[in-house]
């Protein structure tokens, strides 16, 4: 609400819905069929507490607690530092492991989850062990609320026939042999759908330009800076 903050929306309704409203929908499915989830954030629920436990616990904290609690009034560096911490599959203490194959049989099936908060207590009452298991569109929903709870409005982007290209020459790449016939080679792959959040704030470090709706996606997928 304060005009000269870093993640000041101007619009009361654009407040309403990304800061304030703990109720939402998440669009999966694929672009036949697209079904909506319906998500409760609850970032009024007794989670500042878990929510700072989340930066504490980080690996930024962990190497340099001094620059990291200097650099937590930028929502540049939160949201990557929530990002990485939203998933426990880089052995950070992350909130939730992701899983795509096999059996959920002794876990939680990923389908089964509908908010953020039974998953961030259990996080917390599991001694900060990555909870069992999470999906693209559960690493979304548990991210906005952290970033809610806050101060940073953020909102979540459904994109069906995702492009998931693995070496970034901005194309998904398919051969054939001289007869015509598909070869399974390549790793590019089109997923059904992906989920990820966009969070609101000013980039001062790009220019006025670049203010406003910042991509940042918690779903592990390959690794960044190593």
């Amino acid at each position: 609400w304060l005009s000269g903050d870093d993640v000041f929306i101007a619009n009361e309704n654009e407040r309403q819905e990304y800061v304030l409203n703990e109720n939402g929908i998440i669009f999966v499915g694929n672009a036949r069929y697209i079904e909506a989830r319906a998500w409760y954030y609850g970032q009024f629920q007794d989670l500042l507490n878990i929510c700072l436990t989340m930066l504490d616990l980080s690996l930024y904290y962990r190497q340099d607690p001094a620059m990291d609690v200097a650099r937590r009034g930028d929502p540049k560096y939160v949201g990557r530092v929530i990002s990485s911490m939203i998933n426990g599959n880089d052995n950070d203490n992350g909130v939730l492991l992701g899983k795509w194959q096999g059996s959920f049989h002794s876990h939680e099936n990923p389908s089964r989850w509908d908010g953020s908060v039974v998953i961030l207590k259990k996080w917390r009452q599991d001694n900060y062990r990555p909870v069992q298991y999470g999906q693209c569109w559960v690493f979304a929903g548990v991210m906005c609320t952290v970033l809610r709870c806050l101060g940073i409005p953020t909102r979540l982007v459904s994109n069906f026939n995702s492009a998931h290209d693995v070496d970034r020459n901005l194309s998904i790449d398919k051969y054939y042999d001289s007869a015509g016939r598909s070869l399974n080679i390549s790793k590019d792959s089109t997923w059904d759908y992906h989920v990820w959040n966009e969070s609101w704030f000013t980039r001062p470090d790009l220019g006025r330009s670049y203010n406003g709706w910042q991509v940042l996606d918690a779903t592990p997928q390959e690794q960044s800076k190593g």
